[in-house]
């Protein structure tokens, strides 16, 4: 598994627990972030599966 794959896994999961923080405390900025990161933990996610698959 490329590390990658692992970051984005972990950006996901940060991201959603800053998402769901930011709704229950009404913080509009944390909301964002948390959507941000999400987005971003999965595009890095598909770039480690893709490495992955190159691989082998």
């Amino acid at each position: 598994m490329d590390k990658d794959r692992i970051q984005g896994s972990v950006k996901q999961a940060t991201g959603a627990v800053k998402e769901v923080a930011g709704k229950i405390i009404g913080d509009a900025k944390l909301v964002a972030e948390g959507k941000q990161d999400k987005a971003v933990g999965k595009v890095q996610n598909a770039v480690g599966g893709l490495k992955d698959a190159l691989k082998g």
